[in-house]
């Protein structure tokens, strides 16, 4: 028999920026197999030689720009884990080129940006995914598959709570490199809000099914000005729909590290508390069911898989998913709308942006 030869061959994927430490999940797979890392643009030689030691790869790999890297190994696509602020220049240097792009959360560095971003990716017909940490929780969605079979007995949802964040980056020792653009607006556009409101803004318009909420207004504070001098360690974003209202808190304070989310409806509620185990109360007669959620099923269980699968054709993301451009361009809206209503100190009314 002759040897099978599979469909196609492993995806080529390139690496942007090593300052984001959430870079150690896609050089802790690259020896797996299903795509080759063909180069990673890094001008920091020093950083580089850290991170490709650790992972036993070859420094042949490292390219002192994004254009070098580009030219000299002609990726299908690229992962940004450089500043928010630099995710444009990715988009814009891989567009045109017609290499598929996906950052880390949140999409853009401002709502401005990220239109820039959306319009060349329209423009030269690539996919531009956003990928957050929570989107492959499997309690997440085992929690909106309850509301969508089970309408009768939850019905609308009412209240959204989300809990995100930890001591502080500087407080758990992430990277320099990443601690010196985390805390720097100029970078991140803001502190704690964009590094964590931007998981609440996700997930709750996922829930809410892609629509605009109506009203943002957002509280920031400095309790660490000492630390975090530039930037705010402390925001809550209360986000007003027609029927609900989500509450997003995002701190840089707590005392612990948490990502989780309580949804209450109509008629009972889903509380995730992490990325497998909820508590589902349907009455408050029925009392609480604790539940330990099965993984998510490939490719939809890790970032890279679905960014293959998706530029593959083997998946095609909904306009709402966590991932997807229209989701996180109202993502970017909503934090865009907080920034405005925490400096002014008042409610801040959105409307949908124009693509």
């Amino acid at each position: 028999m002759p040897a099978q030869v599979p469909d196609q061959e492993p995806m080529r994927i390139g690496v942007v920026g090593l300052v984001h430490s959430h870079v150690n999940w896609i050089l802790n797979r690259a020896s797996d197999g299903d795509f080759e890392l063909v180069g990673i643009a890094e001008p920091n030689t020093a950083l580089a030689e850290r991170y490709l030691k650790r992972y036993n790869l070859p420094l042949s790999l490292v390219y002192p720009s994004i254009e070098a890297m580009l030219d000299a190994t002609k990726p299908e696509a690229v992962t940004a884990f450089n500043t928010i602020r630099d995710h444009l220049e990715v988009v814009e240097l891989c567009a045109p080129r017609g290499i598929h792009v996906m950052v880390e959360k949140p999409l853009a560095v401002n709502l401005g940006q990220a239109l820039k971003m959306s319009r060349l990716a329209e423009k030269h017909k690539i996919h531009l995914l956003t990928n957050y940490e929570t989107t492959w929780y499997g309690s997440h969605h085992y929690a909106m598959g309850l509301l969508q079979n089970e309408p009768s007995t939850f019905g609308d949802i009412r209240k959204v709570v989300v809990h995100d964040g930890h001591p502080g980056p500087k407080e758990i020792g992430v990277d320099p490199e990443f601690l010196e653009w985390l805390t720097d607006p100029y970078y991140n556009g803001a502190g704690a809000l964009t590094d964590f409101g931007c998981y609440g803004a996700n997930l709750s318009t996922w829930l809410h099914q892609g629509v605009m909420p109506l009203e943002v207004v957002a509280v920031t504070q400095q309790i660490k000005p000492d630390v975090y001098p530039k930037v705010d360690d402390e925001a809550t974003i209360i986000l007003t729909y027609e029927k609900s209202q989500t509450i997003i808190q995002a701190s840089w304070n707590w005392n612990y590290s948490r990502k989780d989310i309580e949804i209450y409806t109509k008629g009972g509620f889903v509380k995730c508390h992490n990325a497998s185990d909820i508590s589902v109360m349907r009455s408050e007669n029925e009392g609480v069911e604790e539940i330990k959620t099965p993984g998510l099923s490939a490719p939809y269980d890790d970032p890279f898989s679905y960014f293959m699968a998706v530029i593959r054709d083997k998946v095609k993301p909904g306009p709402h998913d966590l991932s997807s451009i229209e989701n996180n361009l109202t993502v970017m809206a909503i934090l865009q709308a907080a920034m405005t209503s925490a400096k002014q100190g008042k409610k801040f009314q959105l409307r949908e942006p124009k693509q």
